[in-house]
């Protein structure tokens, strides 16, 4: 029997490939609203950061969040990911 295979993702902000599990998927849904989406089965494009919030910033500076999900992504929304990222990392 062959062994499962492990789905793996990169990381937008830092560029290292971990399992799905590993990674926090982050969604731009087709009202083009962006949010984290904890659960990893929302609709819409997706793209993954690391579970911290130095990884959020390295996407923010590089500009690779908006490439990766199609969209322009405002300062705002920058500030609430990391708001619910540090929220979720208290838990």
């Amino acid at each position: 029997m062959k062994p499962k295979k492990i789905p793996m993702r990169t990381c937008v902000g830092c560029g290292e490939q971990k399992t799905k599990k590993e990674l926090i998927r982050v969604v731009k849904n087709n009202e083009d609203q962006v949010f984290i989406d904890f659960v990893g089965k929302a609709n819409g494009r997706g793209a993954y950061l690391c579970p911290d919030p130095e990884c959020l910033k390295k996407a923010e500076k590089r500009d690779a969040l908006s490439r990766s999900l199609g969209t322009r992504i405002d300062k705002a929304v920058y500030a609430e990911l990391q708001r619910q990222l540090e929220e979720k990392l208290k838990k």
